[in-house]
C-alpha cells in the first residue's frame, strides 16, 4: 500500500519512526489513515529491519481525533446495516462488514496488539478521541510538556472505541478510566502522567529523540524472537483467567527459546561477551505461535 496519511523513517539502529501525516488537519483520523495504519503494523511483523516503532505526529499535533468534516457517517459506517452480536462472530472478516460496521480505530489497535515489535507513542501535541485511544495498545506513551489528551466521546454522544474499554482500565485502573471517560475533559500532560497514562513528560523539542532512545533501550542486544514472544505473552496472559494458562504458554516459549537464541545467550553470558542473536521475528517464531495467537482471536 502506498501511504497517503503516514510517513516512515527507518533508522540504522532498527528504530522506525512512524508519523501521522495530515498536518494541515492536525493529523485528524480518517478511514484511509485507519487502513494504512492497519497495513503498516501487519507488515511490520515481516520486516526484520524494524526492531521497534515510535509513533508521533507531523507538525504541532499528534492526532486531533476523527475528521468530522467528511460527508455522510463521519465514522465511515454504513447506516443501512443493522448488525447484531451474532454478526460480530459470523461476519467479522466479511469485507462489507469490515467496511460498514467494524470500528476503524479497533482495527488499528488490534493490529498494534498483534505486532511483534515494541511500539512507543511520542505524543507531541493534541491527542484526542482516537488520537488518545490508538496509543493504548502501544507499550508506552511519552508526552511532550505541551501535549493534551482527551477521551472526549461523551461530548459527541458516542462511546469509547478502539478497544479502549479493554486497554484503558488495565493501564490506569477502572475508577480512573471511568472518570476520564465520563468527564470527557482534555487532560494536560502532567495530569495524564499523574493518572498513570503516560510514562514521562519531556520538553517538546526533546520528545522524539528521547522516545527513540527509550525504544532502542528495549531492543538493543536482545533476541527479536524473545522480544516478540515476551510482548505477546504479557499482553495476552495478563488477561487470562488462570495462571495455568500462562504456564502452558511459558513452558512452550521457554522450551523453544532455550534451544534457539537461548543457546547463544547462555554462551555469551558465560564468555562475558555480547550475544549475537540470529533469530528473526518474521520467520523464526516457535511452531506453536500461530496456533496460540489465532486461538485467542
Amino acid at each position: 500500500m502506498a501511504y497517503e496519511t503516514l510517513q516512515t523513517e527507518q533508522r540504522d539502529d532498527g528504530i522506525l519512526i512512524l508519523r501521522l501525516s495530515r498536518p494541515d488537519q492536525l493529523n485528524a483520523f480518517t478511514v484511509r489513515m485507519a487502513d494504512e495504519l492497519e497495513d503498516f503494523f501487519r507488515r511490520a511483523n515481516d520486516d526484520d529491519a524494524i526492531r521497534a516503532v515510535v509513533v508521533t505526529g507531523e507538525g504541532r499535533a499528534f492526532c486531533a481525533g476523527m475528521d468530522l468534516s467528511v460527508d455522510g457517517n463521519v465514522f465511515g459506517l454504513d447506516e443501512s446495516m443493522q448488525p447484531t452480536l451474532a454478526d460480530m462472530d459470523d461476519k467479522l472478516d466479511d469485507p462489507a462488514f469490515i467496511a460498514g460496521v467494524r470500528d476503524t480505530g479497533g482495527r488499528v489497535t488490534l493490529a498494534i496488539y498483534d505486532c511483534r515489535k515494541p511500539v512507543i507513542a511520542a505524543i507531541n501535541g493534541a491527542a484526542v478521541g482516537i488520537g488518545a485511544t490508538m496509543t493504548l495498545a502501544m507499550d508506552a506513551r511519552i508526552a511532550a510538556d505541551k501535549a493534551r489528551i482527551g477521551f472526549v466521546f461523551g461530548r459527541l454522544g458516542v462511546v469509547p472505541e478502539a478497544c479502549s474499554t479493554w486497554f484503558l482500565p488495565r493501564i490506569v485502573g477502572l475508577s480512573q478510566a471511568l472518570e476520564w471517560c465520563y468527564q470527557a475533559e482534555i487532560l494536560d500532560a502532567q495530569a495524564a502522567h499523574a493518572g498513570g497514562l503516560v510514562r514521562e513528560v519531556v520538553p517538546v523539542d526533546d520528545l522524539l529523540e528521547h522516545a527513540v532512545t527509550y525504544a532502542r533501550s528495549l531492543v538493543a542486544n536482545r533476541s527479536p524472537v524473545a522480544v516478540a514472544l515476551t510482548r505477546q505473552m504479557l499482553l495476552r496472559n495478563s488477561a487470562a483467567p488462570h495462571p495455568l494458562d500462562a504456564h502452558r504458554v511459558d513452558s512452550l516459549a521457554m522450551f523453544y527459546t532455550s534451544v534457539g537464541d537461548g543457546k547463544e545467550g547462555v554462551q555469551a553470558f558465560l564468555k562475558k561477551r555480547e550475544a549475537a542473536f540470529g533469530g528473526r521475528a518474521s520467520s523464526d517464531m516457535p511452531p506453536f505461535y500461530n496456533e496460540w495467537i489465532e486461538g485467542r482471536d
